[in-house]
């Protein structure tokens, strides 16, 4: 549990403020890290009685005989969660040093603490990882993985529900910890799933409230930096976890760049036409659309995804109404299929999706 990592980072940082040698033992009384370096991997006698009686020791120019490998100073118990994970001693004399031989036993603990619950936590995030890579890529789930599930914690009640977020790769590390304190559940699993996407699933969780939470998820996060999130098809199995993780990609691949959130069932259409023939796809893509610039392009764009209302539209577009009127009637004239016309309206919809391939 004590590293001599960890040993020499406390004796590091110890000596800095303290002026003065410290050593730091295992239970064992071997010196792990210690500012005389010649004295690392000796036995500390003082510290095996530190140990066995879990009681600070003070030893002197008198009695330091008794403890062999000593030096006069204070050897102080560590302990962690209540247990004794080490000893800690100051170099000097120890009538001197009481007051300062207390706060650094309280330092050390402090930090040993910090360090442990961090590594901790890193194994918990990196066994999650590894816990989603094995259900979006396993035939049949193993009674190991259902161990390990229960391990991390993960509430096993439908419906399960997955979302990639895409986001530059040098905000890993701090928004898998946004993550996880804006969720704040044990119904949420987080973690890095490849170069630029992390992945969020939620177990048991109503798809409604889900879809709030999301929703405000971008504006939470993106202080400093971009996002996009595809949501996935919500699925009654644990063993269904790899279908809705699939939706998800679907969403993130076929959404708009310029959308924040996207969900699978507003890309499934043009999922299923992307499987067809990708030449004759884009071909009719540009027929349809032929003359129009990227302007009419986008007013028709928003214009659908306003389901065809006039005011709605024109107010995301920030233009008149009159304006985005007349641009209706130029795509008309230039395409020859009505934007206003349901059957017109579904070729150039489609149209526009196939662009985007």
């Amino acid at each position: 549990m004590l590293t001599k990592q960890l040993a020499n980072q406390i004796v590091e940082q110890t000596m800095i403020r303290l002026n003065r040698n410290i050593n730091v033992m295992d239970t064992n009384g071997m010196i792990l890290a210690s500012g005389e370096l010649e004295r690392v991997e000796n036995i500390h006698e003082g510290a095996v009685h530190v140990a066995k009686t879990q009681k600070p020791l003070l030893i002197t120019e008198k009695n330091a005989y008794k403890w062999h490998g000593s030096k006069p100073g204070i050897n102080m118990p560590v302990y962690f969660q209540q247990q004794l994970i080490g000893i800690i001693g100051i170099t000097g004399n120890p009538t001197a040093l009481k007051d300062v031989a207390t706060l650094l036993q309280l330092t050390t603990e402090m930090m040993i603490h910090q360090s442990l619950i961090v590594s901790k936590s890193e194994w918990k995030r990196k066994m999650k990882e590894m816990v989603f890579e094995e259900m979006i890529s396993s035939k049949s789930f193993a009674p190991v993985l259902y161990e390990k599930l229960d391990r991390l914690g993960f509430h096993l009640h439908s419906p399960f529900v997955t979302i990639l977020l895409e986001l530059p790769s040098t905000q890993y590390h701090g928004t898998v910890q946004q993550l996880e304190d804006y969720f704040d559940t044990e119904a949420v699993m987080v973690g890095h799933y490849q170069l630029n996407e992390l992945f969020i699933l939620f177990s048991g969780i109503n798809v409604e409230e889900v879809h709030k939470k999301i929703e405000k998820l971008p504006a939470y996060l993106q202080k400093n930096f971009s996002v996009r999130l595809g949501v996935g098809k919500p699925v009654e199995s644990i063993e269904d976890v790899q279908q809705s993780f699939q939706t998800a990609k679907l969403a993130l691949q076929y959404g708009f760049q310029t959308n924040k959130i996207t969900y699978f069932e507003e890309v499934e259409v043009l999922s299923l036409l992307k499987k067809s023939n990708s030449a004759e796809a884009k071909q009719f893509s540009i027929r349809v659309l032929h003359g129009l610039d990227e302007k009419y392009c986008s007013t028709l764009i928003e214009y659908f995804k306003s389901d065809q209302q006039l005011s709605v539209c024109a107010e995301v577009l920030t233009i008149h109404r009159h304006t985005l009127t007349y641009r209706l009637k130029k795509i008309h004239e230039t395409t020859g299929y009505n934007p206003y016309s349901f059957q017109d309206a579904l070729v150039l919809q489609l149209a526009l999706w196939l662009m985007s391939e």
